[in-house]
């Protein structure tokens, strides 16, 4: 009788026993450089590479590495 009821307690182990996921980890913490107002982004991020960042004559505006500024400088 013993083996027939740890039969299903096995089961349940192995069924919710799958492997941990880390949750996702939060992206770069935006600092502004000493002196500087942090502005928070006013739209979403226009797709994957961008950072919101500082210029130092135009301001706060999304930047990829290899593509630039987003929007220019208008």
């Amino acid at each position: 009788m013993k083996f027939i009821t740890l039969i299903p307690a096995t089961v349940v182990a192995f069924a919710l026993g799958g492997c941990v996921v880390a949750p996702p980890v939060a992206g770069p913490v935006y600092t502004a450089p000493p002196g500087v107002v942090y502005v928070a982004p006013t739209y979403a991020i226009p797709g994957p590479g961008y950072a919101w960042a500082y210029h130092p004559h135009y301001g706060w505006g999304w930047h990829h590495p290899q593509y630039g500024w987003h929007r220019g400088w208008r």
